[in-house]
């Protein structure tokens, strides 16, 4: 498989008081052009993380990034992002806040064209009807149609697509589904998408990275989905495999969920005890908070 993403030896740090806090540790992945792969792991365990440092919104402490050949190392318009939130301005209506990115990744094109390229991705998501309203006028559903409107609209060379839909009722969340995967299928772009929800990545993907437990979060496998596209969601549940790979995504995440819970008693069972002068008892005074943190609790 040709790399059209390669992640190297990502890592992610932050200073802490006993050193390095480490949340992603040689984080190692590559992708082939036009796969769909989703991130799963327990919470907490830097999926967003890797999935930031990829945007260029987050600096990485070592390893590198490559894509299509170049290093990334900024933000930039080759790279759409959804987020949970739809992230849009209030005072735009729907075609501003597509048009907003439009105008910055062609702004050679001519005014109209950019437009036509904005309202053809609305109306891919179904909104042609909604061009002109602003966001405290849609749906929480119809919003994030309109920021996955705007990533494809970019034409990006990778989609990063963050629990786009982790917000939202059961069924808006079906019909997104339905609607990102005909987009992804209309124009074949390289995805990377962070889910919670298995049967979400069984759906959607090509192939599922499962994410091992923080702190120091690497890779602890990758399943390879196999179902042939497109997919209907009906049929898909009634494939001999999917059970099994359904249980084997359940059954890692339960591993490492216990794991974790493990790792915090021992944790808790070998920190120092306190000191007898710190305990408090009857004849204590009631601590008092300093005056800084009392204003924080008010």
């Amino acid at each position: 498989m040709k790399a059209y993403l390669e992640l190297s030896r990502l890592t992610k740090s932050y200073p802490g008081p006993d050193g390095p806090s480490v949340i992603v540790k040689d984080f190692t992945l590559t992708v082939a052009k036009g796969e769909f792969v989703c991130l799963i792991g327990p919470s907490g365990c830097g999926k967003s993380t890797v999935l930031s440092m990829i945007a260029g919104l987050n600096d990485a402490s070592g390893g590198g990034i490559i894509l299509e050949d170049r290093e990334v190392i900024e933000p930039g318009p080759d790279r759409g992002v959804v987020f949970q939130a739809p992230c849009l301005l209030p005072w735009l209506t729907a075609l501003e806040n597509v048009l907003l990115g439009v105008d910055q990744a062609f702004p050679e094109l001519p005014r109209r064209e950019r437009r036509r390229q904005a309202e053809r991705y609305l109306e891919l998501v179904g909104l042609l009807g909604a061009l002109d309203r602003k966001p405290g006028e849609l749906s929480a559903g119809t919003r994030q149609r309109v920021g996955i409107a705007r990533a494809f609209a970019l034409d990006p060379k990778l989609l990063l697509l963050d629990e786009p839909f982790s917000m939202l009722d059961s069924l808006t969340r079906l019909e997104l589904q339905e609607a990102l995967i005909d987009l992804w299928q209309r124009d074949q772009k390289t995805a990377l998408m962070v889910t919670h929800d298995v049967d979400e990545a069984l759906f959607l993907s090509d192939r599922v990275v499962m994410m091992t437990a923080g702190p120091a979060a690497g890779i602890g496998g990758i399943l390879s989905v196999g179902f042939e596209r497109p997919r209907d969601r009906a049929r898909l549940l009634e494939e001999k495999n999917y059970a099994r790979l359904r249980e084997e995504l359940i059954g890692f995440l339960e591993k490492q969920e216990e794991s974790s819970d493990r790792d915090l008693g021992e944790a808790r069972r070998l920190a120092p005890p306190v000191p007898a002068e710190g305990r408090a008892n009857s004849a204590d005074p009631a601590p008092t908070l300093p005056e800084a943190e009392m204003a924080s609790v008010r």
